[in-house]
């Protein structure tokens, strides 16, 4: 046992360099702040090679960082060559349009699919599926809406986190309370949405119907509801604990985004992350941001960021075995289903 072992997992979810670990990687994700990393295009090559870096994390800690992805579908697939190409949400919205059980059963095996080939190569989660109605005003939410009827949402992306959990895989929605009525990208500005409480209403629905292990709030202000970004908001996720009963995991989005700038630094937008009530916090594609937060957030520690928090994350690390993919007759099923959507 080395001295990293049996370390609780931390607070903060961070990105990797490249294909494999460099010694900064290491000493970073054995940081007792650190419970998990979140990997990106540039991280992957081929499913061999994923293999081997997922194995090569899974053994830096006891228990084992939760290995997390943006894995969609559409034009939001980190992992291509090897992979099979999903399709965008919107498809599967299309085809309900044309034939709601067709959509519903690809639906179901889109997630299935999703879930089983990262699963196979050590990814423990996706951040999926994306819940954000199809206001037609978001660009960068786009074709990876489901559809603009939250009926419809919610019964296609129920469908496709039954394929997740199927194949042992938690589900992760975003970006609460929705992203789909903000025309600017939070990852270059600071979106607002003007609509109340209660013309937000259908964009909530999603949230009360389903079954989520996971939610991901949006960096994005709502002022007719509270004038911070819904991941700095404890009014929002006090919402989504209090009036959805929801029991999960709560991620912030990326802190580096430019949609966190509101609330400061990145040991001011740490905090106010925690203080809202985020479990995990992502910061991505900043390792200077990273360094400093390690150094710095000397005021989280474990015992003052809450136990519970700790185990709701162990809660979304894989405990169903998956049979090997090509002896999967549930996987090669799924797989015709999706290459006809």
């Amino acid at each position: 046992m080395n001295r990293f072992d049996r370390l609780p997992l931390g607070p903060l979810m961070i990105d990797i360099a490249g294909l494999e670990l460099s010694d900064l990687d290491r000493e970073r994700l054995s940081h007792p702040l650190v419970g998990g990393v979140i990997l990106f295009s540039r991280n992957y090559r081929r499913p061999e090679q994923l293999v081997r870096l997922t194995a090569a994390i899974r053994g830096l800690r006891t228990p084992q960082l939760l290995i997390a992805i943006d894995h969609e579908g559409g034009r939001v697939q980190r992992c291509r060559d090897g992979f099979t190409r999903l399709p965008a949400m919107r498809s599967l919205g299309e085809l309900w349009d044309r034939s709601p059980d067709m959509a519903v059963a690809a639906a179901g095996d889109t997630g299935y699919v999703l879930a089983a080939e990262l699963r196979a190569c050590g990814v423990d989660m996706s951040f999926t599926p994306v819940l954000d109605l199809d206001w037609g005003r978001s660009a960068v939410i786009g074709d990876r809406s489901f559809h603009a009827d939250p009926s419809v949402v919610t019964q296609l992306a129920g469908a496709l986190i039954e394929g997740l959990h199927e194949a042992g895989m938690a589900a992760c929605g975003k970006h609460f309370p929705g992203h789909g009525g903000a025309e600017a990208d939070s990852h270059v500005a600071v979106p607002i949405d003007n609509r109340s409480l209660a013309e937000l209403a259908p964009d909530l629905e999603p949230y009360r119907h389903l079954k989520l292990d996971a939610v991901m709030p949006a960096h994005v202000i709502y002022p007719q509801v509270d004038s911070r970004p819904a991941g700095f908001s404890s009014l929002w996720i006090g919402k989504l604990r209090d009036e959805f009963a929801f029991g999960g995991v709560v991620f912030s989005d990326d802190l580096s985004m430019e949609g966190a700038s509101v609330a400061g630094d990145i040991v001011d937008r740490a905090n106010a992350a925690r203080d809202a009530g985020c479990d995990m916090l992502l910061v991505c594609n900043s390792p200077q941001s990273v360094g400093e937060l390690l150094e710095r957030w000397l005021a989280c520690r474990q015992a003052t960021f809450g136990a519970e928090r700790g185990r709701r994350i162990e809660r979304l690390l894989p405990t169903v075995a998956l049979p090997a993919l090509q002896d999967n007759r549930r996987y090669l099923a799924a797989l015709e289903s999706v290459g006809c959507v």
